[in-house]
């Protein structure tokens, strides 16, 4: 089977590509992990250790949920979560 024509195609993302932003210096040079907390410290090149900003943390639950069990089911689910 032989193709009469084939039609080069540009990928469907290609539109939507953009050049990287300019990349900035990260103020660390290296990270370790306390024993302790087990969280990442970030020291800059003296050693000093440097802030790096703080994050929420979020919790989510769903339910199911069934109803009329004796015949045909139906069934949904509910969500909720919470952030700080």
């Amino acid at each position: 089977m032989t193709i009469a024509s084939e039609t080069a195609m540009r990928p469907w993302g290609a539109g939507r590509l953009a050049p990287y932003p300019a990349t900035v210096r990260v103020p660390h040079a290296s990270v370790t992990v306390d024993p302790v907390t087990q969280l990442g410290v970030f020291r800059d090149r003296a050693g000093r250790v440097v802030e790096r900003g703080k994050h929420g943390t979020s919790k989510g639950t769903e339910t199911s949920t069934t109803t009329n069990s004796d015949s045909a089911p139906d069934s949904g689910h509910d969500q909720d979560s919470t952030q700080d």
